[in-house]
């Protein structure tokens, strides 16, 4: 098992619009393909700051989930280019975390 951490730098006046599209729009259409989302968060003192975290128990479901959502005619059609307007694409960071035997976040 292993997490997804993800974090994105947003569009100046755009959080809040970001916010409500991750929740309403892509959490959901995500997770209705079988994706695990533990947790949507923004940046308490940066206030273009994003992040959120997803799970996954192999590589290999992580490419099989990656291709039913991102080759997707919905998301390539729908989603991305709403996600452009909004989100800083060449600021993403993500980082592969695995937990540690105490972790509570297994």
């Amino acid at each position: 098992m292993f997490f997804e951490f993800r974090e994105y730098r947003i569009r100046d006046g755009k959080r809040q619009e970001w916010v409500d599209f991750m929740e309403n729009k892509i959490i959901p259409y995500q997770t209705s393909k079988g994706m695990v989302v533990i947790g949507s968060f923004v940046g308490e003192e940066e206030s273009d700051l994003y992040f959120w975290i997803r799970r996954f128990e192999s590589e290999e479901q992580r490419i099989r989930l990656y291709d039913a959502v991102y080759e997707s005619d919905h998301w390539k059609n729908v989603i991305s280019p709403k996600v452009g307007e909004m989100m800083l694409r060449e600021r993403i960071v993500v980082t592969r975390l695995e937990p540690t035997p105490r972790s509570v976040i297994r």
